[in-house]
């Protein structure tokens, strides 16, 4: 796989992994991770699609930007992304956060997917465990740790009982080296989404009933961040929707367990026209 690293203007600038092929493929990590958390994904995608990881802004190589968060930043960046590689639509996966984005972006921009993956997510705003998410991640931070300091204990929170301790070891690191401002404006804004102006009198990201194209849902079992009845909830609620769990995967189940998310993934991509 000949794999090149882009970065896409104006400020912020995005920082995007990019290789193949094909019909366009974009990849969304989640709130603590980065484009490297799609290692395993990337060279199977691309044999036979052009695949693309980014880092969103305040994350990995991309910029950080002044200011509070505005969540319909990140629909102006992928809408930035996907116009940077000349098409019009693509194939968009999202896993945690990088589904909420998704699922956001497919609110204000449904011409722009060919295919909606949303990875171990949730569709309404109200976690099930705000206070404890908060708890463990914000306040040691505020009181001046690290996130290479917190980074250990989050990642066993979010891994499942039977995580490969090499897969504990990538998804550690990945929260070692998260920008602590940018990381802390995205914890407080995403926890607390249904405060925003943008979202004022919602309660979800999107209305599950409109999504009109493609969907898959893929969730761990033992997924304690977004437990699996969300993904089931989904799996109901959006019209036509294919339901690929993970046996045994916690939170990031592309990390877990690649190979069984890779079948689920391609499997999927591979059965729609075109």
């Amino acid at each position: 796989m000949k794999l090149e690293t882009l970065h896409i203007g104006p400020a912020p600038r995005i920082a995007v992994d990019h290789a193949g092929e094909g019909p366009l493929v974009v990849l969304m990590h989640g709130i603590g991770g980065n484009r490297r958390n799609w290692r395993d994904q990337m060279p199977v995608l691309a044999a036979k699609y052009h695949v693309v990881a980014w880092d969103a802004r305040g994350y990995g190589d991309s910029d950080d930007y002044e200011g509070p968060l505005d969540f319909a930043d990140f629909n102006r960046d992928l809408l930035r992304v996907i116009a940077h590689f000349g098409v019009p639509s693509a194939h968009i996966v999202g896993l945690s956060m990088g589904g909420m984005i998704a699922q956001n972006f497919y609110r204000r921009h449904p011409e722009k997917f060919l295919s909606l993956v949303l990875a171990d997510t949730r569709n309404a705003f109200q976690r099930h465990n705000g206070a404890e998410f908060l708890r463990l991640r914000e306040a040691p931070l505020l009181a001046g740790k690290t996130p290479r300091d917190i980074a250990p204990g989050v990642a066993k929170a979010l891994a499942g009982p039977n995580c490969p301790a090499d897969a504990l070891a990538q998804l550690t690191e990945s929260i070692a080296v998260l920008h602590k401002d940018s990381y802390l404006k995205t914890l407080r804004y995403t926890t607390l989404i249904d405060e925003a102006e943008e979202f004022r009198g919602r309660n979800s990201y999107v209305d599950m009933d409109s999504i009109r194209v493609p969907t898959l849902v893929i969730c761990g079992t033992e997924d304690k961040t977004t437990p699996p009845e969300m993904s089931q909830a989904m799996g109901d609620g959006i019209p036509g929707a294919k339901l690929e769990w993970i046996e045994g995967a916690g939170h990031l189940s592309n990390i877990e367990d690649p190979k069984r998310f890779n079948e689920a993934l391609l499997g999927f991509l591979d059965s729609l026209p075109g």
